[in-house]
């Protein structure tokens, strides 16, 4: 009989004591980044619970939007700017509101080319498609050959006013639809949906209710990255071990509930799939276009996302599962500077999936 090293879970699971600069398999150069900025340690604990009421709630959400607002303008303010890349902004009226569209396109390069449209995150509650790292995210992913367009959706909570769900995915709906009517004169092939966090499940469900209402062959493939699906991460299922192998890595699990009662005041739609899509039925996804759902290693939000690859595969659906090593939430798109190979990669990923799924 051998003996060896028992097995020790990864990261949390293993050793509660472990951070995001101390567990092994964070990467030392996103480790480096976040130890300058103090953004390594486990979170103070916050005193609010789903229950603390409405106004009190929307009033976090607006401190929540500044704090990630900051953070996020820190880690831009380094980027070398992207030349060869144009920018206008266009609009979609939907029941009165002007949703503003950022488009970048590539100077010089002959089309048609595929779209992009990029849904950004923060919960579905907070941060704008005009935060710094957003803007240029789009300039290089159009740079690379892609006219791109972001999407200024209403969202739930923050400074711009509470407008829980469906608002937010209707208007990028109305922006999907929009940039369809409009390819040949944006100079388009096909749309692909791409977001990140929260913009991963507006991407994620816009293309559910694009099949409930009868116009998903507008949406060529679904890019989804680090997404925000589960819904309910009171008593989440055991099974999602990042829930607890990663909490408190730079997101703290106690953040989703806050975040999901202001999109979803009181969870009265948290069993239908286009505010929660990991809440689809093969019924649901059945006939959907090509999907790419990719997840990081060291996020509390990994495991929900592979749950949802796995519901796709199992719905017949052509649907990639990707992990990346060592990277926090949105890990892929934060540290330019400081691992640009990983950066560009994602550029690569994305882009280079625009350009291969088939146009309906």
């Amino acid at each position: 009989m051998t003996t060896g090293t028992p097995h020790v879970p990864p990261g949390r699971l293993g050793d509660p004591a472990l951070t995001l600069g101390t567990d092994p398999r964070s990467d030392p150069r996103m480790v480096a980044v976040f130890g300058a900025l103090g953004a390594l340690d486990h979170p103070a604990p916050n005193p609010l619970t789903a229950d603390a009421g409405r106004e009190t709630l929307l009033g976090f959400s607006v401190a929540a939007e500044e704090a990630f607002e900051g953070l996020f303008t820190v880690l831009a303010q380094d980027l070398k700017p992207v030349d060869g890349v144009s920018r206008e902004v266009r609009a979609v009226t939907r029941d009165g509101h002007e949703i503003a569209l950022h488009v970048h396109r590539p100077d010089g390069v002959d089309g048609p080319l595929p779209v992009i449209v990029q849904i950004h995150g923060g919960g579905m509650v907070m941060l704008s498609a005009t935060g710094p790292l957003y803007v240029h995210w789009r300039d290089e992913m159009a740079k690379a050959g892609a006219v791109v367009v972001g999407v200024d959706y209403r969202n739930a909570g923050g400074a711009a006013g509470a407008n829980p769900f469906p608002t937010g995915l209707d208007d990028c709906a109305a922006a999907i639809r929009w940039v369809h009517a409009n390819l040949a004169e944006l100079g388009g092939t096909r749309i692909v949906v791409t977001g990140d966090s929260g913009g991963a499940n507006l991407s994620l469900a816009v293309a559910i209710k694009a099949r409930r209402e009868g116009w998903v062959g507008e949406i060529a493939g679904v890019y989804a990255q680090c997404p925000y699906i589960l819904g309910t991460w009171d008593e989440p299922p055991a099974e999602l071990h990042s829930l607890w192998e990663n909490d408190k890595y730079w997101l703290d699990r106690a953040l989703f509930p806050l975040l999901a009662e202001v999109y979803d005041p009181d969870g009265e739609n948290v069993d239908d799939p286009t505010c929660w899509p990991s809440r689809a039925e093969p019924a649901d996804l059945g006939g959907l276009p090509p999907h790419v759902i990719s997840v990081n290693e060291c996020d509390p939000l990994r495991d929900e996302g592979l749950a949802y690859h796995r519901l796709l595969v199992a719905a017949g659906v052509p649907s990639v599962g990707k992990i990346n090593l060592g990277l926090c939430h949105v890990g892929e798109l934060l540290f330019q500077n400081a691992m640009p190979e990983v950066y560009a990669e994602a550029v690569r990923d994305v882009t280079g999936f625009a350009r291969g799924v088939s146009a309906s």
